[in-house]
C-alpha cells in the first residue's frame, strides 16, 4: 500500500521525495478535477444544442475598494502565508504529521504579515484601476458552464463535510472515543455522505442562479459516477479501511492470469495501521491484515468507471431532463448494495442487521425509479401545455 505519494514514487521509481500528500487525498482531488471537466463539457453541450440558456447577473462596476474587501483579502492571505511559510521553514515536522501541523497554531507570523500586506495592496490597485466617478450597474451574461467552478468547489466542501458526518454517524462509538481525530482525520470518509450533501448543495446553488435543475443534475450524473470510481482508487492504494470481509477461498482458475491481490489482499502498509506487524518493517505504516480480504475498493473503481462510460454513451439519447440522473441513482444504488455483501461495515441493529450504505443505496434505487416516472410525467405535462 501507498499511504502517501512519496511511498508510491519510492516503490515504483526509486525516488525518495518527501511530500506530505496522502494518496487518498490525491485521488479525491483528481476525482473533483475530472468531475469538473466532464460536468462543464456536458453543460456546454446542452447550451450549444439549445437545451440550456444564458442568464443575466447584475454587477456594480467602478465602486472603490471597501474596508471589508481589504480586510478579507489581508486575512485570507495572512492565514495562507502563515501556514505555507511555516511549512517551508519546518518541512520535516510538516511531512511527519500534516494534519497536526495544519490544525495547530504553528506557522510564520512574519510570513503571514507579508502575504496579507501584499494581497491587500494588490486588491487596492485592482479596484483603483476600475474605479469610476459614479459606480454603475451592468448586466453580465452568464453561460451555464461558467457556474461549474463554483459548483465544484461547493460540492467539494459540502461533500467532505457530508462524508465526515455520515462516517461519524456510522461509527458513533469510535467518534465518541476520539472526537477530535474523528473530525480532523483525512481518512474516514463515507462516500454516500459526500454524495448526498454535495448534491443538495449544488442543486440549491443551481436553483438560486436560475439554472434548470433537471438539466444540471443530468449533466452531473456521469461526472459523479467517474469521481466515485476515481476516489475509490485512492481507497485501494492507501488501504483506508474500506475493504471487504475475509476471503480465504483459493483464487479461481479463470482468474489465474490476474494478480493475486485482485482476488484477495492483506493490505500491507495500510494507512490506518490495521492488523498485525510486518516483520523487519520500519516506519509509520508497518501493519497488514491477519487474513486476506476482498479488495472491494478496486471492484468499485472498475464498476463505477464502466458505469461512467455507460452513462456518457447514452446521455445524448435520453431526451427527458432528469431521467439520466434517475438512471444514475438506480445504477449507483445497485452497485453499492451488491458490494456491501462482501464489504466490512458497521451494521445497525434493525431488520436483522443492515448497513448505512445498504439503507441509502436502497433509497437511491427507489428514488431513481420514482424519478423516471416523475420526470417523464413532468415532460408530458410541459408538452401538453406548449401545444
Amino acid at each position: 500500500m501507498y499511504p502517501t505519494i512519496t511511498d508510491l514514487l519510492k516503490d515504483l521509481f526509486g525516488i525518495n521525495l518527501p511530500m506530505p500528500i496522502q494518496s487518498f487525498g490525491f485521488f479525491v482531488a483528481i476525482s473533483f478535477l475530472l468531475a469538473n471537466y466532464f460536468f462543464g463539457k456536458e453543460l456546454f453541450r446542452k447550451e450549444t444544442e439549445g437545451l440550456m440558456f444564458t442568464n443575466m447577473k447584475k454587477i456594480l462596476v467602478g465602486k472603490k475598494v471597501s474596508v471589508i474587501e481589504l480586510g478579507t483579502s489581508f486575512l485570507v492571505a495572512f492565514l495562507l502565508a502563515y501556514k505555507i511559510v511555516g511549512m517551508i521553514l519546518n518541512y520535516d515536522e510538516f511531512t511527519h504529521n500534516p494534519q497536526h501541523f495544519l490544525l495547530s497554531y504553528e506557522g510564520s507570523f512574519i510570513g503571514g504579515l507579508l502575504g496579507g500586506a501584499i494581497s491587500a495592496y494588490l486588491k487596492f490597485k485592482e479596484k483603483d484601476k476600475e474605479k469610476l466617478a459614479t459606480p454603475i450597474w451592468k448586466d453580465l451574461v452568464m453561460h451555464p458552464h461558467e457556474y461549474v467552478g463554483n459548483m465544484t468547489i461547493i460540492a467539494a466542501i459540502s461533500g467532505i463535510i457530508g462524508a465526515k458526518i455520515f462516517h461519524n454517524l456510522e461509527n458513533w462509538d469510535e467518534f465518541m472515543a476520539d472526537p477530535i481525530d474523528g473530525l480532523i482525520s483525512f481518512s474516514g470518509l463515507t462516500m454516500y455522505g459526500g454524495l448526498i450533501l454535495g448534491s443538495i448543495s449544488v442543486i440549491y446553488y443551481a436553483n438560486k442562479n436560475n439554472l434548470y435543475v433537471p438539466h444540471v443534475i443530468d449533466s452531473s450524473a456521469p461526472s459523479i459516477m467517474l469521481a466515485y470510481g476515481t476516489g475509490r482508487i485512492g481507497c485501494q492504494l492507501s488501504g483506508d479501511g474500506d475493504w471487504g470481509i475475509n476471503n480465504l477461498a483459493p483464487k479461481p482458475n479463470w482468474m489465474s492470469f490476474l494478480p493475486d491481490w485482485m482476488w484477495s489482499f492483506s493490505y500491507p502498509h495500510n494507512v490506518i495501521s490495521e492488523g498485525i506487524p510486518i516483520s523487519e518493517c520500519e516506519g509509520s505504516h508497518c501493519n497488514m491484515l491477519a487474513n486476506p480480504v476482498w479488495p472491494t475498493p478496486f471492484y468499485e473503481s472498475i464498476m463505477c468507471i464502466v458505469l461512467f462510460f455507460v452513462l456518457w454513451s447514452i446521455r445524448k439519447k435520453i431526451k427527458t431532463p432528469g431521467v439520466l440522473f434517475s438512471i444514475f441513482l438506480i445504477l449507483n444504488g445497485t452497485e453499492r448494495f451488491l458490494i456491501e455483501k462482501i464489504r466490512v461495515n458497521t451494521e445497525y441493529n434493525i431488520l436483522g442487521g443492515v448497513t448505512q450504505a445498504e439503507i441509502i443505496s436502497t433509497i437511491l434505487f427507489f428514488l431513481g425509479v420514482v424519478g423516471i416516472f416523475y420526470f417523464n410525467k413532468l415532460e408530458r405535462k410541459k408538452q401538453t401545455i406548449a401545444h
